[in-house]
């Protein structure tokens, strides 16, 4: 009846939707067909019921860690909950093996949304606001109006750039977003990040020439870092903490499409090759190991030792990668969610399916 996430396996030795603020973080459109769906065994499946009535919709899962998760039914019979039929909450402290339902603080509204970054839990209940909670669903503060207050929906991190003077970088403290001593003395702050001992911020200009600036010291001072010219332009550098710690940068194409600049940390940025690369991709993420998971119409490959590689895993074209906090690799399609999970070098695929019972 119900479907979720799925996981399935093969070692990597190796839709969450944007918050409203943070487009650039969907997943990019694909541009041609997809590639026939991989095969993979997979390592474990977590088949679990919850007491749902069949006519709510498929839920929408939101992932904390490996273990943490969240789970909204949200539509009934096509349409937003009634009085008849209210939102659904439940959460999961073991990874989706088991689910305990929730009090939802607004279950009847026109449009509901749920996000879980920097340990909140945060619920949108169309017309009537947000609701934030810091001790996982115990209790709740309304936060009324149609934008989400600063940091509930942000992405995951101690610190996160907001859209003023270009982009400036704050730190979340767990309530609220507070200025930091220093700005990095870019033109243009895209994204930020910690990886390892370093925060990282970096950008583009609008020629696509990418930049960067590091910090040893959470924000008190600021080096600017020579990024060597990518093959193309660039629309936004993110950088990114691999589940290793180590920090890189990826450039992604102005049309969101073609398949990234990627570079890595040794003391200073250096550009990672990938010969043999597909011209497009859906999502890349570093996951460890000086490697890089590729999904897109050419299914899922890696990027190791400056080049790419086909892999047959239990994801393709169909699924947006992005890591979770703890270095999990999520993977999310349409109708299913694949968790990469374990230490780098020995992962394990699930698939969880969560249905009514």
């Amino acid at each position: 009846m119900l479907l979720v996430p799925a996981l399935a396996g093969c070692s990597i030795g190796d839709v969450r939707r944007p918050p409203p603020d943070r487009a650039s973080a969907s997943p990019r459109p694909v541009a041609s067909l997809p590639a026939p769906r991989p095969v993979a065994d997979v390592d474990e499946v977590r088949h679990v019921g919850v007491a749902v009535a069949e006519r709510y919709g498929p839920p929408y899962v939101e992932f904390v860690d490996a273990e943490r998760a969240y789970a909204l039914f949200a539509t009934c019979d096509g349409r937003p909950p009634g009085r008849e039929c209210p939102a659904l909450l439940f959460a999961s402290r073991d990874g989706g093996r088991s689910w305990r339902s929730l009090p939802h603080p607004r279950p009847v509204a026109d449009n509901q949304q749920l996000y879980a970054p920097n340990g909140l839990l945060v619920l949108g209940a169309e017309p009537f606001g947000w609701y934030a909670s810091t001790d996982a669903g115990a209790t709740f503060t309304h936060h009324p109006g149609v934008a989400p207050p600063p940091g509930l929906t942000g992405p995951d991190g101690r610190f996160q750039v907001t859209d003023q003077d270009g982009g400036r970088v704050v730190r979340w403290d767990g309530r609220r977003l507070r200025p930091l001593p220093a700005q990095p003395g870019l033109s243009r702050v895209q994204d930020v990040a910690e990886a390892g001992d370093l925060l990282v911020a970096a950008g583009a200009d609008d020629a696509g020439r990418p930049y960067a600036a590091v910090s040893a010291d959470q924000g008190r001072s600021w080096q600017r870092t020579a990024v060597p010219a990518p093959d193309g332009a660039v629309g936004v550098l993110r950088p990114v903490r691999a589940p290793d710690g180590e920090p890189w940068l990826v450039g992604e194409r102005p049309d969101r499409t073609g398949f990234p600049a990627l570079w890595r940390w040794r003391g200073r940025w250096e550009p990672v090759r990938a010969d043999g690369h597909p011209d497009r991709v859906a999502s890349a993420v570093p996951v460890g190991d000086g490697r890089v998971a590729v999904t897109g119409p050419d299914g899922a490959g890696i990027v190791v030792d400056g080049r790419y590689e086909r892999v047959d895993w239990p994801v393709g074209p169909e699924h947006h990668l992005r890591l979770l906090g703890d270095g999990t690799l999520l993977a999310r399609a349409p109708d299913e969610i694949v968790l990469n999970v374990g230490p780098v070098g020995n992962r394990r695929w699930i698939r969880l399916v969560l249905t009514g019972d």
